[in-house]
């Protein structure tokens, strides 16, 4: 489980779907300095798509690696705040993760779970110690600022993972599915589990599977080449590539492959090794 390097200051990230417009996200920071003024916080995205869990699972999974040891993340894209759904913290071998048991830390953890060899790599309590909340009577529509904002910086400050709430068994954590990704006889298939700003069509597909290869990507009724860079193809021409994250996309050069293609989150695509 996660140490602290000796002097390594305390850091905190944020993930959400408020957007900017409203003062959610500044009251969030306000409780955290309330708790700790010292603590650094990281703003990951608040531009998550209203209530779009699926892709506050994938933002947070592609951004956890380029974080310290020890890292406290904060998600919060919460359409059962209020509800009975549990308000979780999990200890994994990068850090600490804080928010609503909804699915939103699948990715992370089954990354954790397929890394691991003597079964789950990581540990989770239900957060109910009223005493690292804001306050025992937490608002119905915002427990980012009463619950999750000041437990993730209470636990960046130094507080015990165990004294956060009582411990569950990691098995029943919410798992959000995304869709398999199967081996075939001419390569992979695979489903969108992410569509970026520029419209880009990010599968659930590796990139190791493409590596040295020659491919394509079956999508939409099209056979989309697969390359290198987004100039292999002219401007306004489907192009296939893997992103920076390391997942098969598609993409548009210099355009939107989203509402080109009229593709959406979960739809099936096909790699083919030729």
């Amino acid at each position: 489980m996660p140490n602290k390097q000796i002097g390594q200051q305390p850091l905190v990230t944020l993930l959400s779907d408020f957007g900017d417009r409203d003062t959610y996200v500044g009251i969030m920071k306000g409780v955290i300095a309330q708790i700790n003024p010292r603590l650094r916080v990281i703003d990951l995205t608040h531009q998550i798509p209203p209530q779009d869990i699926a892709a506050a699972r994938f933002c947070l999974m592609n951004a956890y690696p380029y974080f310290p040891v020890g890292t406290v993340h904060v998600a919060v894209v919460d359409p059962g705040v209020g509800s009975k759904r549990r308000a979780i913290a999990v200890e994994f071998a990068q850090g600490f993760l804080v928010g609503p048991d909804n699915g939103i830390f699948s990715g992370i953890l089954s990354q954790s779970l397929a890394m691991s060899t003597t079964g789950y790599a990581y540990a989770a309590v239900e957060l109910t110690n009223l005493n690292y909340w804001r306050t025992p009577q937490p608002s119905k529509t915002f427990h980012g600022r009463d619950i999750f904002a000041p437990v993730g910086a209470n636990l960046a400050s130094g507080v015990p993972f165990k004294q956060l709430g009582k411990e569950i068994d990691p098995a029943s954590l919410v798992k959000l599915h995304v869709g398999e990704c199967k081996q075939t006889t001419t390569g992979v298939m695979g489903c969108i589990q992410y569509i970026d700003n520029f419209g880009n069509l990010v599968s659930n597909i590796s990139g190791s599977y493409v590596q040295g290869k020659t491919w394509n990507v079956q999508a939409a009724g099209l056979s989309i080449p697969g390359c290198e860079t987004y100039s292999d193809v002219k401007v306004g021409e489907a192009i296939a590539l893997v992103g920076s994250h390391g997942w098969v996309e598609i993409a548009i050069n210099s355009g939107n492959a989203h509402s080109r293609l009229q593709l959406d989150w979960q739809e099936t695509l096909q790699v083919v090794l030729t």
